[in-house]
């Protein structure tokens, strides 16, 4: 999904972290496309991890993605 937001998709990278009781995403992109990921006010990121949270609830897991 970040991919089709941003100029330079061969940067974004995601990796996941699991730990105890969740799963931690690292959302990272080239520098110049972070302002594409993160929106006006934060809206982009916030709809991102509203759609993963979403997937999460239905697996009965807890999923906190970091936008790095």
């Amino acid at each position: 999904m970040a991919k089709s937001l941003v100029e330079n998709p061969a940067a974004v990278i995601v990796k996941e972290v699991e730990e105890e009781q969740s799963i931690i995403l690292k959302l990272t992109v080239a520098p110049e496309d972070m302002g594409k990921i993160i929106g006006k006010q934060g809206r982009i990121a916030k709809a991102i991890r509203t759609v993963i949270k979403a997937v999460a609830v239905k697996q009965n897991k807890r999923v906190i993605v970091e936008i790095i």
